[in-house]
């Protein structure tokens, strides 16, 4: 109701002159909204984070770099230089200066939260060597059942046997992912689950560690504190495991140019998480995270040419309906659902031929992969060449 109709209701008679609500000075004191659409950052991310894994796959796996420690703790490193150069000359990192940091939190905070970082790390990038991309992914979905485990072992959250059903159907869809399978590794599951089990460790000492307002950081000031420890603690592994047998030529054979650009990359993604929680909300980065999974799955296939069965994508897609769900609710999707529904039918009615042309490339892509990354699983072992031969030589050509 405006100022005119409240007087009215009270039995006065307007006035010509209205008092202002709003103090013009105060209000072009406030900072303009920023023109950058949220969908930016979300897009950032998510290039971000594939690029850190295609390019660590391509490092370690296509140039034949098989110094997963060494690579480990260059990130490390890389990020502490970063790190303490943003903190001197910029603003990113002034949320660390409310955080009460001592040297007693730091040994018994800090440096136990670290180790598990270096563990996840080391062990999740053992696994390049062994398993593919997609097949990673897919294992990566048990992490929200291992958070749950650690933090009832830790006792930061209370047992709910209600809620271990729920995510019980992650672990069902992976299974049934690891079944289908074509080049299975144990050894590589292995570190992977190892990996997931350091990782969820660590997210859970951080959840006991934040829970105190003194102690609120975000992910780059995270960073900050994590990556010199976490660095020392690589470095001492990869002395000792790798550096010894480390030459040169396997630096050469990847180029300093490319080690630079991939330092580049694992740095840039936890600025890129900073901007997208700040610009958005957990909530977007939980679905922006299931949709970097699919599409990296993808971009395997057509990358590294990794062979995806029909088992696999049945039960990997299991896996992300049960971590949405988990991680989101029922009634939270359902009114998601709806509004995307809303939204499509709007947008069929402003752009039809849009619509018409986004349903094609679907479908397209759909066959594509069916076809290519999928027909392994049902056409393995047939070699088309002995069939082609055989129809050369009955119309008299040349095999």
């Amino acid at each position: 109701m405006g100022v005119e109709e409240k007087s009215r209701a009270s039995g006065d008679s307007p006035r010509d002159a209205v008092l202002p609500t709003v103090n013009p000075e105060v209000e072009k004191a406030q900072p303009p909204k920023s023109a950058i659409h949220p969908a930016f950052y979300v897009s950032i991310w998510i290039a971000m984070s594939s690029s850190v894994i295609l390019f660590n796959k391509w490092i370690l796996s296509a140039k034949g770099f098989d110094f997963p420690v060494v690579l480990t703790t260059y990130h490390l490193v890389f990020s502490t230089i970063m790190t303490q150069i943003l903190a001197r000359y910029t603003t990113l990192l002034d949320g660390r200066k409310t955080v009460k940091m001592t040297g007693k939190v730091y040994l018994r905070a800090i440096v136990p939260i670290g180790f598990f970082f270096s563990l996840s790390l080391i062990c999740g990038n053992l696994t390049y060597l062994y398993l593919s991309v997609s097949f990673i992914q897919m294992l990566k979905a048990t992490t929200p059942v291992a958070v749950l485990l650690s933090g009832w072992a830790l006792g930061v959250s209370q047992i709910n046997m209600r809620v271990f059903l729920n995510v019980s159907v992650i672990v069902v869809g992976v299974i049934i992912a690891s079944y289908g399978e074509l080049e299975f590794v144990w050894l590589g599951v292995i570190l992977q689950i190892a990996g997931v089990a350091f990782e969820a460790l660590r997210l859970t000492m951080v959840q006991r560690l934040l829970s105190s307002a003194e102690f609120k950081m975000d992910p780059l000031v995270s960073l900050y504190y994590f990556a010199p420890i976490c660095a020392l603690m690589n470095g001492v592994v990869a002395l000792f495991w790798e550096v010894p047998r480390l030459t040169m030529a396997d630096v050469d054979r990847v180029g300093l140019f490319y080690f630079f650009l991939n330092g580049l990359c694992a740095f840039g993604l936890n600025v890129s998480v900073v901007f997208l929680i700040g610009k958005t909300s957990s909530l977007v980065l939980t679905l922006c995270g299931v949709l970097k999974d699919v599409l990296l799955v993808v971009a395997s296939m057509v990358i590294y040419g990794s062979q995806v069965t029909l088992t696999q994508f049945f039960g990997y897609s299991i896996a992300l309906g049960g971590m949405v769900y988990y991680k989101l609710g029922a009634e939270t999707i359902k009114s998601y659902a709806g509004e995307a529904g809303r939204q499509w039918a709007d947008f069929g009615n402003r752009r039809p031929v849009l619509r018409r042309i986004s349903i094609i490339l679907l479908s397209i892509f759909v066959v594509f992969a069916l076809l290519g990354g999928f027909a392994p699983d049902y056409a393995a072992g047939i070699d088309p060449t002995e069939y082609l031969n055989e129809a050369k030589s009955k119309i008299g050509m040349s095999a």
